[in-house]
């Protein structure tokens, strides 16, 4: 498949006869390497035509073989995966109706009152593992498990940020309030906060000793506070990057937490059957401009309380005048669930709160307000008062009675959602008119949509919508494809699905029993399943009814073959027998009508579990995988033994035989793959295929090539000639059970433990194997690079790098494409020197050639081009691109910073790579004395540039505060009317704080 250098190759038709040349033929690139003169080739129908193989053997010219790509054509059959959470997105304006949920590396935004998929955000190779939508409702924030994040906007479906900083999973992403921050958690205990507009990392926290579980920004003030599974819940101070509060409440990992009163109170969920309710009392404004002088603060007593924690020991806290919060126990809400909270989450109004458990219930609190907290306290005080009385021997008008108020009376609990399989993840939303929507990702490949009004005194959840046809509830077993190539059966332990190829719907779904293996009858009318119960079950496609059950093995029928005649096929089970089957007529019961059966003609037992079977092209020989690891060749006609291929360690799993009945493909659970003839069984070849069991093998038909599939979740596909690793199509991110090639050899659809169903398709594009060696070794470099440590910073530790990026392949070509313009910038400064000593010695002008890289950018000078070169950089990949520079770059650069602030050209950008540079080598430059004279003008300089660009930035907001004035006085109508009552009565509120907490002596 593919072409050839030299020979004379010949384009030719398939004829009963054989061979001929067509007219007009002329020399074609195909498959090469063939044994006889001239036989059909690997390269299927192209064009209408069966390119054949050149086997000249006159011809002395060097040939080298080439191949066919595969490439990843579509994922589908897929609802949602299991390592995200699913979460509500607004499109159209409306909220409610459209979801996103993690679906393998991309991530699907479905509708839920139409049950469609209307968008995919195409991501990258890892599996998505967080989503965060922003909260304008414009972008979604996805972590992925290699530790990247990207943002992506909803409305273009364009993932135009990324950010590296994590070295492993991403488990938490949260916005603050405005959307211009985002606090990302991980897996190897860092917290990241990023910042969105400028595209770059603000800082690493560090502090947690297990993986982070949630991290949330509070509102009103610039904190941060963490989860993680280690037990502890973290506060930080953002204005100075540190931990300034630890809390050790807490025995088990801490799985979630939420804000709720006002962000007076937080609740924390952990492995117990608890919500800890937790108290929050700020003791000092950490926005207050003016730090008051600390012998004139005389604090409150009743702050300094020391908390108590669970196990009667206290809390050690800091000192009162450093405190910026303290955090007393509340009490504890009991759940339903006995197991650990799996997620915790609140609404955005703070109003409704809901938690699950690895089960299939979530338990859904209310947040009374204070209203309602008063009304029911009163009804309280009055039901004690009437009891009291009545219990009161003495008469009297006015007794004292006083009632508690408990944690039960602020937070109630409102109605609990049972959901048809174990919840992974939800999200819900509230609306002012009391309406509750909950949607669910379940770990079953579903996703349900609940409704209840929790303005009812006694709520009752309603399911509203559910999406079921996209995708099985089990992993995909057995996979088959119809004679024209266009429908595609899969079946699972519930269901059989067809699908259309071309459109990836689905287009007829059948109950049926856990399926095991399955073909498509000759006239692609009907199907045959095998179960795991030993059955075979007959479909017509047509009806989608289940035709006839007939109860064929004692134990599991593990695998089935149609003959090469199309008139039966044949079972093997693990009842250590092989049974062959005939198709028939039989007249159908309920019509007069005649349909399909099978009947058994022959039975032949073995002394071992049958595992696999396979019937050679020619229907003389049968191919018998036995559980002693050994591989039986029976002739079809007398069932006598004819040989017996033994050699595997492990039980050969799947097996193939070649079109032309020359070779046998065996693959076996101690992940090798053996190659034999079938003419003696002879071992031709044993390849180590994949890192874990070999799960499926398939010829492409027509050719000595076949695919493999393995449980190290990779497709291989092999030449069984001349026993090379061709291809490695990569993209399943679980254990990869089988495979099944469309009979063009065009189409591959396979199938994996994590749910999708993948269709993988072959180009025109030739596919060279020193080529793809090649790339194959640029990858594993690439990935080997971006492995190594992180470049030590003076002043910090081998492996502390508290940078927010990470070194990956982009930053060190980013890195690299810098040394290559500051070298050409040296030659072209050196050559203009030069230049200008010839022409003074010429005593005219001599031309000077022009570089064809400054050329292609427009013949600018080289200067300029190292700035174009730093302004081609992405924002959030620049200060690791700067980290890895050496320092024999470092005085070029900042000489020409110094010329380009001058000018005033791109103040901002140059001044953040300035002061990263000064602070990563301050103690090279600032003990060079040839920099001295460089960095006494960039002080000069940028300090009187960023003033401008202060002045340009505050003349613009003035302009626009005039134009806001004047279209408030023509519409008389007040713009950013909410925004601006919100930071009034926030400043009233600090100043009343200060009148309370501080007391001057």
């Amino acid at each position: 498949m593919g072409g050839a250098v030299g020979g004379n190759l010949v384009e030719a038709e398939v004829s009963p006869g054989g061979p001929r040349p067509l007219s007009g033929a002329i020399p074609r690139a195909v498959a090469l390497g063939a044994r006889s003169w001239l036989r059909p080739s690997c390269c299927g129908q192209l064009g209408g035509r069966d390119y054949l193989t050149c086997g000249f053997r006159h011809c002395n010219m060097g040939l080298t073989k080439q191949y066919l790509r595969y490439v990843a054509s579509a994922v589908f059959g897929l609802i949602g995966s299991q390592k995200g959470n699913i979460v509500f997105v607004t499109l159209r304006g409306e909220k409610g109706r459209y979801v996103a949920v993690p679906a393998c590396e991309h991530v699907f935004i479905w509708d839920l009152r139409k049950g469609e998929k209307i968008l995919i955000l195409q991501g990258l190779k890892q599996e998505v593992t967080c989503l965060c939508p922003s909260p304008d409702g414009l972008h979604l924030a996805v972590g992925y498990e290699d530790g990247s994040i990207r943002i992506f906007s909803l409305l273009s479906g364009e993932g135009n940020i990324t950010f590296n900083g994590h070295k492993v999973a991403v488990t938490s992403l949260k916005y603050d309030q405005l959307g211009g921050r985002l606090a990302s958690g991980s897996k190897d205990t860092d917290v990241i906060v990023w910042d969105v507009i400028n595209e770059s990392g603000l800082y690493r926290l560090k502090g947690h000793k297990d993986a982070v579980t949630q991290a949330l920004f509070l509102r009103e003030k610039n904190l941060l506070v963490t989860s993680g599974k280690d037990t502890m819940v973290k506060w930080w101070d953002l204005d100075n990057q540190h931990c300034f509060k630890t809390m050790v409440g807490h025995r088990t990992e801490v799985w979630g937490l939420v804000l709720v009163s006002e962000e007076k109170r937080l609740i924390t969920g952990a492995a117990d059957s608890e919500l800890r309710a937790w108290d929050l009392t700020y003791l000092q404004e950490i926005d207050d401009l003016e730090e008051p002088d600390p012998k004139k603060i005389k604090v409150s007593p009743g702050i300094q309380d020391t908390p108590e924690a669970e196990d009667g020991s206290l809390e050690v806290d800091e000192t009162p005048e450093d405190r910026i919060l303290s955090c007393r126990k509340a009490g504890s809400i009991m759940r339903e669930g006995r197991d650990r909270v799996v997620n915790l989450a609140m609404d955005k109004t703070g109003r409704i709160l809901a938690c699950h458990g690895p089960d299939s219930v979530l338990e859904i609190f209310c947040i009374l307000s204070k209203e309602e907290v008063q009304k029911k306290m009163d009804k309280k005080l009055k039901k004690a008062r009437k009891k009291a009385k009545l219990n009161s021997s003495k008469e009297e008008e006015d007794l004292e009675v006083s009632v508690a108020m408990s944690l039960q009376d602020e937070i109630q609990r409102v109605a609990n959602i049972k959901t048809s399989a174990k919840i992974k993840s939800f999200d819900l939303i509230y609306s002012p008119h009391g309406e509750l929507k909950v949607v669910f990702l379940l770990q079953n490949n579903l996703v349900e949509l609940y409704s209840l009004n929790a303005s009812l005194h006694t709520p009752q959840p309603v399911r509203i919508s559910r999406i079921t046809l996209g995708g099985h509830r089990s992993d995909v077993r057995t996979l088959s494809f119809s004679s024209d190539n266009i429908a595609v059966l899969s079946a699972a332990a519930d269901s059989i699905k067809i699908w259309n190829r071309s459109t990836l719907q689905c287009i007829r779904t059948m109950t049926c029993e856990y399926a095991l293996c399955s073909f498509f009858v000759p006239g692609d009318r009907q199907v045959v399943i095998g179960t795991k119960t030993g059955k075979l079950q007959l479909y017509d496609l047509a009806s989608g009814n289940l035709l006839e059950t007939i109860d064929a093995h004692d134990g599991a029928l593990w695998s089935m073959s149609l003959s090469p005649d199309q008139r039966g096929f044949v079972t093997g089970g693990a009842d250590k027998s092989v049974k062959f089957w005939d198709f028939e007529l039989v007249k159908d019961k309920n019509s007069a009508q005649k349909r399909l059966s099978v009947k058994q003609t022959r039975t032949l037992q073995l002394d071992e579990d049958v595992l696999c079977v396979s019937y050679s092209p020619n229907q003389k020989l049968l191919a018998v995988s036995l559980l002693d690891c050994t591989v039986k060749i029976f002739y079809v006609d007398t069932l006598k033994f004819f040989l017996s291929l033994y050699g595997h360690k492990l039980p050969v799993i799947c097996m193939d035989i070649s079109h032309d009945g020359a070779l046998i493909a065996t693959g076996s659970a101690d992940r090798n793959v053996k190659i034999w003839g079938l003419d003696f069984g002879d071992c031709h070849k044993s390849l180590f295929a994949h890192d874990d069991s070999v799960m499926y093998l398939r010829f492409v038909p027509k050719s000595h090539l076949f695919f493999t599939a393995g449980k190290d979740r990779k497709i291989k596909q092999w030449d069984a000639d001349r026993f090379e690793h061709i291809q490695t199509l990569e993209g399943h991110h679980q254990e990869v059970w089988c495979l099944a090639i469309s009979p063009s050899g065009d189409y591959i659809v396979s199938s994996s433990h994590d749910k999708s169903l993948r269709l993988w398709e072959r180009t025109r594009e030739p596919l060279i194997l020193e080529e793809e060696r090649e790339m194959q070794r640029e990858a594993e470099y690439e990935e080997s690079v971006a492995k190594e440590d992180q470049p030590t910073v003076p002043g910090e530790t081998q492996g502390d790098s508290y940078f927010t990026g990470k070194k990956t392949i982009e930053t060190v070509k980013a890195a690299e494409r810098i040394m290559e313009a500051i070298e050409l910038y040296r030659e072209e400064t050196a050559k203009m020197k030069e230049h200008r000593a010839i022409c003074k010695a010429a005593g005219k002008e001599v031309l000077l050639p022009i570089n064809p890289i400054l050329m292609a950018y427009g013949n600018i000078s080289p200067s300029a081009y190292v700035l174009e070169i730093f302004k081609g950089i992405k924002s959030s990949e620049l200060e690791e691109s700067l980290l890895v520079l050496p320092f024999s770059y470092i005085p070029d650069i900042l000489t020409l910073f110094s010329e380009f602030i001058q000018r005033g050209s791109d103040v901002e950008l140059l001044c953040r790579c300035l002061f990263f540079l000064l602070r990563i080598h301050f103690g090279q430059i600032t003990s060079n004395q040839m920099l001295v004279p460089v960095i006494e003008k960039l002080k000069e300089t940028t300090i009187s540039k960023v003033r401008q660009v202060q002045d340009v930035i505050g003349f613009n907001m003035a302009g626009l505060n005039y134009l806001k004035r004047e279209c408030e006085a023509k519409s008389e109508v007040m713009f950013f009317a909410d925004a601006t009552s919100q930071l009034e009565e926030k400043r009233r509120k600090r100043k009343n704080r200060k009148k309370m907490i501080l007391t001057l002596t």
